[in-house]
């Protein structure tokens, strides 16, 4: 299900599924899958067979990457 809600604007316990997180981050959904086999990345979590996250997660998840880069480049 696509909405035209952006990003910004979304409820953040909005589900979002493995190839919506990968089109919001720009990365391949094998990297999406790698990162949870590593434990890096979003939480994704199952509901029935489907893996999901939520708007909130993914935006945790942004704000930690720019953190770290902040860090490292201080």
């Amino acid at each position: 299900m696509t909405t035209t809600t952006p990003f910004p604007e979304r409820d953040p316990e909005e589900l979002l599924t493995l190839s919506e997180v990968a089109e919001i981050l720009k990365v391949p959904i094998n990297t999406l899958r790698w990162w949870r086999q590593i434990g890096t990345g979003p939480e994704f979590f199952k509901i029935g067979r489907h893996l999901v996250t939520t708007v909130g997660d993914v935006r945790r998840f942004i704000r930690e990457q720019r953190q770290a880069q902040r860090a490292v480049l201080t």
